[in-house]
């Protein structure tokens, strides 16, 4: 039963969320927004109103690829977002900008984010070999090992969810506050952001369940040991 429960976790979960993300972006993406701004204009608009000046606002290939870059301080949105004048379009936007904004304002859990990341992708990118070495070499230590690196990058993305719900918070107070869309396209706005949102909590999920499984396989070997 524990096993089907970790697969239905891992691969039931991630799916739902990418076909939920993908029918509710699609669906705003064809409604207009009324301000009738592009994504672009719109994050050019909240940066300066806020008094990014600095931070530029550039097209990026691929889909659903929009992301801010704190080092080049450049906030990249995919072309549909970019010069879409959709509710999606703006969502999109604005919430990235949300990025920038806790960048200006040195929000705890975004340093916290970027303080983890060399550690974070190195226990990602040597976890899963760390532990396959403590299996083939029925070694615990080894695989204590492989969870350690791998629960740094867990942490990682058990950060990013507070920095990731805290910038839609900010895009959807930008939009209304700016005039990027009105008090009834909110909700509209709300569900794009929390389906984009999603995707994170299932792969937090996803990582969690992942390192529970190699806890568990320690906990096993150290019992057969004894």
């Amino acid at each position: 039963m524990g096993y089907i429960v970790y697969f239905i976790i891992i691969m039931a979960v991630p799916l739902l969320v990418q076909i939920y993300l993908k029918k509710t972006y699609s669906t705003y993406l064809e409604v207009p927004a009324s301000s009738g701004m592009t994504g672009a204009e719109a994050a050019r608009k909240v940066l300066d109103d806020n008094g990014l000046y600095h931070v530029a606002v550039e097209e990026v290939r691929g889909h659903l690829s929009d992301h801010y870059d704190p080092r080049d301080k450049v906030v990249r949105l995919s072309s549909s977002n970019f010069h879409g004048t959709s509710i999606a379009a703006i969502s999109v936007g604005t919430h990235e900008v949300g990025h920038a904004i806790q960048d200006q304002v040195d929000y705890g859990p975004l340093r916290l984010r970027h303080s983890l990341v060399p550690v974070a992708n190195f226990g990602s990118s040597m976890s899963f070999f760390v532990i396959l070495a403590g299996m083939l070499l029925q070694s615990a230590n080894f695989i204590l090992l492989g969870i350690f690196l791998m629960a740094a990058a867990v942490l990682f993305q058990v950060v990013t969810l507070p920095v990731e719900f805290n910038a839609s918070s900010r895009a959807l107070t930008q939009m209304v506050s700016s005039g990027l869309i009105r008090n009834d396209e909110e909700g509209e706005a709300r569900k794009v952001l929390n389906a984009a949102a999603l995707t994170y909590v299932a792969a937090t999920l996803v990582a969690i369940a992942e390192l529970l499984r190699f806890v568990l396989m320690f906990i096993g070997m150290r019992n057969d040991e004894e």
